[in-house]
């Protein structure tokens, strides 16, 4: 079975109880850590994970909320004997591996070596045996990809959309996965107040609209602002008022089972 467990579930401005957003799919002794803003080593630990488990790195887009903390993973793994891949867009494979060098992480001396897998759109690469990874372009960046990772023998499968604008496309490819993770960043009277918004980012209310539309099993909202003054319970409400399925507000440090 596997396990999703978050190291951060707010947006770009972190607050006092939510960090960047990220989290980590735990399948057995193997992990896959999906973006990487700051402070992943230690809250991998707070999980209760190794973080030396994490043998793949899926990573949306190169806003820095969503990579500035690679470079000191894997500095802190750099002792460690292994290898460990990173998946993006061309772009972000190639912004990232450029991140590394900045601080020649890929020198000789860095015993954690790191791999550079780019997908295009439609990609569906099996990543290692018993773990399919497939990405989708989505309205955020010139960057950006969503993700759904299909895994076996159990079956489970699960879909990140990372930062994006509320995208009809992006639900039909998700509807029948067993959980979607999904940027929900502010109720829809913000974007109201600041229509800019919607060009990048998903109000709750279009978040619940759009999940209802193709039956979501379980949605997962995250990526919530920090610089604007909403209560949580607003986000579920919101959600709800289109919404009946499955839903699961994350915090900090969570652990949901798939």
């Amino acid at each position: 079975m596997a396990e999703i467990g978050f190291l951060g579930t707010g947006g770009a401005v972190p607050s006092a109880e939510r960090d960047n957003m990220s989290f980590v799919i735990v399948r057995g002794d193997r992990s896959i850590l999906v973006d990487c803003p700051g402070g992943a080593f230690p809250k991998l630990k707070k999980l209760g994970l190794d973080p030396r488990s994490v043998g793949h790195i899926a990573v949306t887009h190169i806003h820095p909320d969503h990579v500035y903390g690679l470079p000191a993973f894997i500095h802190s793994l750099m002792l460690d004997e292994g290898t460990v891949v990173l998946w993006g867009s061309a772009d972000t494979v190639e912004f990232c591996g450029r991140l590394l060098d900045l601080f020649r992480l890929r020198d000789r001396k860095i015993r954690r070596r790191v791999e550079f897998r780019s997908l295009a759109p439609g990609d569906e690469i099996e990543a290692e045996p018993g773990f399919r990874l497939s990405a989708l372009r989505v309205p955020h960046h010139s960057s950006s990809l969503a993700f759904r990772f299909a895994f076996e023998p159990d079956g489970r499968t699960l879909a990140y959309s990372g930062d994006t604008a509320a995208h009809p496309p992006f639900f039909a490819w998700a509807a029948g996965c067993d959980a979607v993770v999904h940027d929900c960043s502010a109720p829809a009277r913000f974007f109201r107040q600041h229509p800019a918004l919607a060009a990048m980012h998903t109000s709750a209310l279009d978040l619940g609209l759009m999940s209802a539309q193709v039956g979501i099993r379980l949605l997962i909202p995250g990526h919530f602002f920090g610089e604007v003054d909403f209560a949580v319970s607003e986000i579920e409400d919101e959600i709800r008022s289109r919404f009946a399925g499955r839903l699961i507000i994350p915090h900090d440090l969570m652990r949901i089972a798939l």
